[in-house]
């Protein structure tokens, strides 16, 4: 079976970037959450690593923002625009644990991130930088 070969205007002029509405009970509503572009996915893998001051300088993943950013990130409206800045990261990390969960969980199958991609990054990390 010969598939056709894209051309380079198919690829950018595709509509790649899957969405779901997440029903959210504790909001009283759904939301709409929308995969992670390439750029955004690596913004956000950059965003959560810290160095917590170690000698080392080998970065760990920051889990306890984890979770806001990537509910910033990919909860947009109707247009595709995104709802949260990281500016409001903080007042998300005062919404409920559960309602988060349950959009991260989607974000990241939105976005293509296993389970252990978190874990993967850390170690990543520490191979390049020793």
């Amino acid at each position: 079976m010969t598939q056709e070969l894209l051309t380079r205007d198919q690829i950018l002029q595709a509509e790649d970037l899957p969405s779901e509405t997440v029903e959210v009970l504790e909001w009283g509503g759904s939301v709409i959450v929308r995969g992670l572009t390439g750029s955004e996915r690596g913004k956000f893998q950059n965003s959560i690593l810290t160095h917590n001051g170690n000698k080392s300088g080998i970065g760990q993943v920051d889990m306890k923002e984890a979770e806001m950013r990537l509910v910033a990130y990919c909860v947009v409206d109707d247009k595709g625009k995104r709802l949260f800045t990281e500016n409001d990261i903080k007042e998300l990390g005062k919404k409920s644990g559960i309602a988060l969960n349950r959009i991260t969980t989607v974000a990241m199958r939105l976005s293509g991130f296993t389970e252990t991609d978190l874990q993967d990054l850390t170690e990543n990390l520490a191979e390049t930088q020793s």
